[in-house]
């Protein structure tokens, strides 16, 4: 998807660290209780000390609408992440993306053209009543309505066996198949801990016609999982597992299910990324621990646990390049313009499309 960023003047792509924190903290203090700033656990130090709110995506969407007072919503995160604060928040507030490139290369592996062609063939294969749409969070508002208007769920890493469990409910409905997008490696990993095996599941592939399936099958897979996946998890191999377990024989290897099946299988410790945190900080003081998601996340584990030893599987690092976009001087200039009555970078979701993404929240939220 492409969006437009305002590139930003000298006066701060070329300030000294020093006083764009300045700057940030003062534009704070006059906003008061009118800002609430949201930063998402991968974002860089220089933007996640200025954080009201720490978290994941779905947890600072949640603390966005628990604070009604607040007028500004700077969601230091991606697109996703905003559009869905929008969502959950109330009319009166506004919700600010510091910077309009910081998208997410998986929820744009799945487009709303792209899953309603898929859906259109499936209808002409398929019983479309028995089949399931459930997309990640990772995903645009405008697949989260679809999701709701076809009467599937949004699902987290966290609650993804929950919400899948649902969908395959034999008592709800007999016969039951499940589109999942677009994160299929979060699908798969999710469908074998429900017991679901290699052969109840297809990969559709959205660049091939009929998504590269034959109707056989479509009609036999319970799981047609979408050919997306997040550029940092599939970083991971099981080579990864292997050198680490060398260097530390007894170390605890804890992954995102974002990661391969292949690494999930061969990992001690599998979960969403406060899942990860409560690991790495319950473990044994002397403990080493490699970690399998995003690089800033884990260093700032080994900051704050220094008496363990917390590294990252892949020794070449890989960050979220696109949350990385959301920097000081981006975060400085949305902050000033507040401060000079201008919103700018702000992120608005059309009625329609958030009332249904919102009835696919709310489902998972009751499932879960």
């Amino acid at each position: 998807m492409i969006r437009l960023q305002q590139a930003l003047g000298e006066d701060f792509t070329k300030a000294a660290p020093e006083d764009l924190a300045v700057r940030i903290q003062a534009a704070k203090d006059a906003l008061g209780s009118r800002l609430l700033v949201l930063v998402h656990h991968y974002q860089r130090d220089e933007v996640m000390r200025f954080a009201d709110f720490r978290g994941d995506s779905l947890a600072l969407s949640r603390a966005a609408a628990s604070r009604p007072d607040a007028e500004y919503i700077v969601f230091c995160g991606v697109h996703f992440m905003a559009e869905s604060a929008d969502i959950l928040t109330g009319g009166h507030q506004q919700v600010i993306l510091p910077d309009l490139n910081a998208g997410c290369s998986m929820a744009d592996m799945a487009d709303l053209e792209e899953v309603e062609e898929a859906w259109s063939r499936l209808e002409e294969v398929v019983d479309i009543d028995s089949l399931v749409p459930i997309t990640y969070i990772n995903s645009s508002a405008a697949l989260k309505a679809f999701v709701g208007s076809h009467g599937g769920s949004v699902c987290t890493s966290t609650n993804a066996r929950a919400v899948l469990s649902w969908a395959l409910d034999p008592a709800r409905r007999a016969g039951r198949q499940v589109l999942f997008f677009p994160d299929q490696h979060l699908g798969r990993n999710t469908a074998y801990q429900l017991g679901y095996g290699a052969g109840d599941m297809r990969v559709w592939d959205p660049r091939l016609e009929s998504g590269g399936l034959e109707e056989a099958d479509m009609k036999g897979s319970t799981l047609l999982l979408w050919k997306g996946h997040c550029s940092v998890h599939q970083r991971f191999t099981p080579s990864h597992v292997a050198q680490f377990r060398a260097e530390h024989p007894d170390g605890i290897v804890a992954v995102h299910p974002e990661c391969s099946h292949e690494v999930v299988e061969l990992a001690d410790e599998v979960g969403s990324t406060d899942y990860l945190i409560r690991v790495v900080e319950t473990a044994p003081p002397s403990a080493a621990i490699g970690v399998g998601t995003e690089i800033h996340l884990v260093k700032r584990l080994a900051d704050e646990n220094p008496a363990k030893t917390v590294v990252s599987l892949d020794p070449l690092v890989c960050p979220c390049s696109t949350m990385f976009r959301i920097d000081a001087p981006h975060l400085c200039w949305v902050l000033e313009g507040l401060v000079e009555g201008e919103v700018r970078n702000r992120i608005v979701v059309d009625d329609q499309t958030a009332i249904d993404a919102r009835l696919a929240l709310e489902r998972m939220l009751a499932i879960a």
